[in-house]
């Protein structure tokens, strides 16, 4: 058995030497494989897929982690290699992970703290990199408790502006006549009025949906120009890339067969996610955005997916999109923030500085981008592009 004192103890025997109940795979797995491990779990992602990795850090960026028992996969983790220089420093950056809650049991508290271990002892042990871990874990859930057990040896970082992601997550448990009524009044009567337009909801996954999904997404960001750090030409080589099993599902809301509002969701395991939102400017009327989250939800309830993350929200900076999602009525909630471990002086410094260059440098891209923007000279996103953006995470 995997107890605590005894990962602690035998650390170095999860990888590379094989112990005789749970063992370590690292960089085995080919994508295929890959994808059919992540429909083992509830708490799979998207930001988990060989697609979203390999688009947005650089195939040649990633490391994959396996854990397995009796040779029965529990657990596994994809991170972006991050080395500055050919020397024995740099970061190996988690996101959303790791997989550790196998579908339709309970979360295994063990396999998440062998799975801990084994990710210090290959990255921070065995390659010098200070580890980050971002856990697809909210404050206050029975998850979060046992990820703040099983990752005890990790610093967590404190909350900072850059690294608190708050959402709503709503419970699709209730039946869908609850859903609806447990609608905010104002929120319930818009959705009833935009149902009374005659507007068409057209889903779909492919190329020609994400097209016309930009154009809108294109007005959108001239019109209100907004920060962002969403790239959607990135997220439509990711889709382009991705098996068509784990597809982001795209909603495009038509008037008189024009596209006037769009969505782009993404529903792995048990949890969908809201990632991309965008009306014409046709369609500030046609409050269309209303129809197409409530056609998600009930794909969503019919599909057997538990929980609905409504996206990121900020009240103060965003006082719109926050009082749009608050009308669904989910739960708001707080993302644990950032796990660390690091035994390298050297990587921590050159991380940490690294970090904040890139930092500043994402806010001047911002001031650029308004600027370009109220020149006219914006770029239009009307097709499925041929590059991708370099972020830090």
């Amino acid at each position: 058995m995997c107890s605590q004192s005894a990962v602690i103890d035998r650390a170095t025997e999860l990888n590379p030497v094989p112990d005789p109940v749970w063992q370590v795979e690292v960089d085995r797995a080919t994508p295929a494989e890959w994808s059919a491990m992540l429909d083992l779990f509830d708490d799979a992602n998207l930001y988990q897929t060989w697609s979203y990795g390999a688009v947005r850090w650089g195939r040649k960026n990633l490391s994959h982690l396996v854990l397995k028992r009796n040779g029965e996969v529990l657990g596994m983790a994809q991170l972006r290699i991050i080395r500055p220089t050919r020397f024995n420093f740099g970061m190996a950056y988690l996101r959303w992970g790791p997989l550790c809650h196998l579908r339709g049991g309970e979360l295994d508290a063990e396999a998440a703290l062998c799975i801990a271990r084994a990710l210090q002892e290959e990255y921070v042990r065995k390659r010098g990199l200070l580890l980050q871990i971002l856990p697809n874990v909210f404050v206050g859930s029975p998850r979060a408790a046992l990820f703040q057990s099983g990752f005890s040896r990790f610093t967590q970082e404190p909350p900072t502006s850059t690294n608190v992601y708050r959402t709503f997550v709503l419970d699709l448990a209730p039946s869908i006549e609850q859903l609806r009524k447990n609608l905010d009044a104002k929120w319930r009567n818009k959705l009833t009025q935009s149902e009374k337009k005659g507007l068409k909801i057209v889903v779909g996954n492919g190329t020609d949906e994400y097209r016309s999904f930009c154009r809108m997404y294109d007005q959108m960001w001239k019109r209100k120009t907004f920060e962002t750090t969403v790239d959607v030409e990135e997220f439509g080589l990711i889709q382009q890339d991705l098996p068509k099993t784990h597809r982001m599902r795209i909603l495009i809301c038509e008037q008189d067969g024009v596209p006037v509002a769009g969505l782009v969701a993404s529903a792995m395991g048990d949890s969908a996610i809201y990632l991309l939102g965008a009306t014409s400017d046709d369609g500030l009327n046609a409050k269309g955005a209303y129809l197409l989250q409530w056609t998600l939800i009930q794909w969503l309830k019919e599909s057997g997916v538990k929980r609905y993350d409504l996206g990121g929200i900020d009240p103060k900076r965003n006082p719109g999109v926050y009082s749009f999602k608050r009308g669904l009525s989910g739960t708001d909630v707080t993302q644990l923030t950032p796990l660390v471990a690091c035994n390298s002086v050297l990587s921590s410094a050159v991380v940490r500085v690294s970090l904040a260059a890139q930092r500043a440098f994402r806010g001047l891209q911002s001031t650029l981008q308004r600027d370009h923007v109220s020149t006219g000279a914006a770029k239009t996103v009307s097709a499925i592009p041929s590059k991708t953006t370099t972020r830090t995470s």
